[in-house]
């Protein structure tokens, strides 16, 4: 496998040629907006995979919209024959990722599912950020989470948000206020 981290106008091109839907794109674009500003704050992650990684966290949506769709996007990747790193954001970029109980029960192919970098642990949770194409507060997906009966999912959702918050040096909640709740989406022609 290469270590190719496309640019923004080649992953655009990559979700549409997977056949991706606009609103997915959009989506992931917003994602990409809220990812860039934590980037702004948070120096140290590799930002060109970070940004590729917030538009390609949701690839494989192009033909899954289960829980699957990270696990399906993932294998998307690695026939892309995308860089390792870019690969392994795709598949963990649910919630605050998913542990070896939520795996069972999801009935997921045995792996980790956890974000581990600081690149992961960005992309996981700019998506977090967003809810459809507006970008939200974190109490927003831990709310859904606790309200489905997925209290552990909503606890590593809360840790993630504090323990990035505290990289950025203030609660990433203020994104919205700094960014707008649907930001321009600029350098991306959709």
């Amino acid at each position: 496998m290469s270590a190719r981290i496309p640019n923004d106008l080649e992953c655009i091109d990559i979700l549409y040629d997977a056949g991706c839907k606009k609103r997915v794109v959009i989506h992931c674009c917003t994602v990409r907006a809220v990812a860039e500003e934590m980037l702004n704050g948070i120096r140290n992650a590799n930002k060109d995979l970070v940004i590729a990684g917030a538009l390609l966290h949701d690839i494989g949506r192009s033909t899954d919209h289960s829980i699957m769709h990270a696990m399906v996007g993932a294998e998307i990747a690695e026939k892309l024959d995308l860089s390792p790193m870019l690969v392994e954001i795709i598949r963990k970029h649910t919630g605050a990722g998913l542990d070896a109980q939520d795996v069972r029960e999801l009935g997921l192919p045995p792996g980790d599912y956890m974000p581990k970098t600081l690149e992961e642990k960005m992309v996981a949770h700019a998506d977090n950020l967003v809810s459809d194409n507006k970008v939200v507060t974190h109490d927003h997906s831990v709310d859904k989470l606790r309200f489905r009966g997925a209290d552990r999912g909503a606890d590593r959702i809360e840790a993630l948000h504090w323990e990035l918050s505290k990289l950025y040096g203030m609660d990433l909640d203020i994104i919205s206020d700094i960014i707008g709740e649907y930001p321009k989406l600029k350098g991306v022609t959709l």
